[in-house]
């Protein structure tokens, strides 16, 4: 998989649809909302399947966010918020967590920051209390804080500066995004990282962490009926304070296409991405982006996807091919195809058979029977969702903390179902353009 953020949510655009259009009568998780007085939204998905929920508060706010100077300071802050408050001591919030037989974790992205908890559906009120908080009460120091920040520059080192497919992702991303803030690493600039400061994390933290711009989901064996005074008793004191609008410079139109490639005696399988800025649900020629979902799919969506067809089986350029579409960033997205080579075939063979395949599909558009099937699998994966109880709640959120409705998000299938092959060749030459595209090569040293 080419596109890797720091902490990517598995594989939700399948479920998210995110367009700003009239509620559908189609239905996926059936959630019930209510907003607190302080400005909190609450959703709440009731499954019963086990006597397990999982509790999540999303914030409004991420990497792209960041102050000029200050990158990495949203993921800083989120691995700060373990560090206490007056009732919790640094380094307990996980450990009370984990004693009563639950796991929490926490997640940064460019347009929102997450921290959740899984446990049995008795100790809902403790982690609701935790929670509620530390988003009001986070203490401090240096002392505390410093260590922490080796913590990250070791997460750097490990997951980007020790692997050389994340040093060219990291890369390419700054060439797609050239003045936009996604293309700033979420995780941030090693030098960037190094010069930030407990103050620095508490003053994104006082800044972005109120009530009024946070979404909290709670899924699992629960109603509203039990969640609300709950959400009352422990949310509903924080009060509501000022947030700033997220107002974020503009990505400049494209003029060129762009190589980027890095050669690594640590690699021993090439491999080639070509990625395109994309309109999304939520910025730039949005009607584009359900055809884009269902195009992503029938390019690259799984072993009878157009691509593997074609290259895979047919031709045997390549060992591995796929497609994948951002559809529910704030700003922007990226629609990209990414592809390793046949054992012994050459990159430029392998790159020429993709641009075949994706000039075929600007100029004579895509079958009936191919998008037919692109749409069942895409709806398919909304039954499939409901097995899990993170999902609704992932899904939800991260509709919620991008401008996006429970509407939209309930209204997705039957959106998808609507998807033209017409719409998908308008999509395809719109955003499919060789000459303003990014493109990757990652090869392995040669040896004598």
């Amino acid at each position: 998989m080419p596109i890797r953020p720091l902490l990517r949510i598995a594989a939700l655009s399948l479920v998210v649809g995110l367009a700003a259009a009239a509620p559908a009568a189609a239905k996926v998780f059936s959630p019930t909302t209510f907003t607190l007085a302080n400005g909190l939204e609450v959703v709440v998905i009731t499954n019963m399947r086990a006597p397990i929920v999982t509790h999540m508060v999303w914030y409004h706010v991420g990497a792209a966010d960041e102050p000029r100077g200050k990158s990495g300071v949203a993921h800083y802050l989120e691995h700060l918020m373990f560090k206490g408050t007056d009732q919790i001591k640094p380094g307990e919030f996980s450990k009370i967590v984990a004693r009563n037989g639950g796991r929490d974790n926490a997640f940064t992205t460019h347009d929102y920051t997450g921290y959740y908890q899984n446990v049995a559906s008795d100790r809902l009120p403790l982690v609701m209390r935790m929670e509620a908080d530390r988003m009001a009460n986070l203490r401090l120091t240096d002392a505390v804080a410093r260590p922490e920040l080796d913590v990250v520059l070791e997460e750097r080192r490990m997951r980007t500066d020790n692997d050389p497919a994340s040093q060219l992702y990291e890369q390419a991303q700054r060439a797609l995004f050239i003045h936009h803030p996604y293309g700033v690493p979420v995780i941030g600039w090693e030098p960037e990282i190094r010069a930030l400061t407990y103050e620095d994390a508490l003053a994104f933290y006082r800044t972005w962490y109120a009530p009024n711009n946070a979404t909290l989901v709670i899924a699992g064996a629960v109603t509203a009926d039990t969640v609300k005074p709950l959400a009352e008793q422990f949310y509903g004191p924080i009060p509501a304070r000022p947030v700033p609008a997220r107002v974020r410079v503009a990505e400049p139109e494209h003029v060129a296409a762009v190589r980027v490639e890095m050669t690594s005696d640590r690699v021993r399988q090439p491999s080639w991405s070509r990625r395109y800025v994309a309109p999304s649900h939520h910025a730039g020629d949005t009607k584009l982006a359900y055809p884009l979902e269902v195009l992503a799919e029938i390019l690259g969506g799984g072993e009878t996807s157009r691509l593997n067809r074609a290259l895979v089986v047919d031709q045997h350029v390549a060992a591995s091919v796929g497609a994948d579409y951002e559809a529910a960033a704030l700003d922007l997205g990226s629609f990209a195809i990414y592809a390793s080579p046949h054992p012994g075939g050459e990159i430029a063979a392998l790159e020429h058979a993709v641009e075949a395949e994706v000039r075929h599909v600007c100029e004579d558009g895509v079958t009936d029977d191919e998008m037919a099937r692109a749409k069942l699998r895409l709806q398919a994966a909304t039954i499939y969702a409901l097995d899990s109880l993170s999902t609704g709640a992932r899904t939800i959120g991260t509709a919620l903390s991008t401008g996006s409705t429970v509407d939209d998000v309930e209204a997705w299938p039957e959106r998808i179902g609507a998807v033209t092959a017409e719409q998908i060749r308008d999509a395809a030459r719109a955003v499919l353009k060789d000459d303003t595209a990014i493109t990757s090569l990652l090869k392995p040293a040669r040896t004598s």
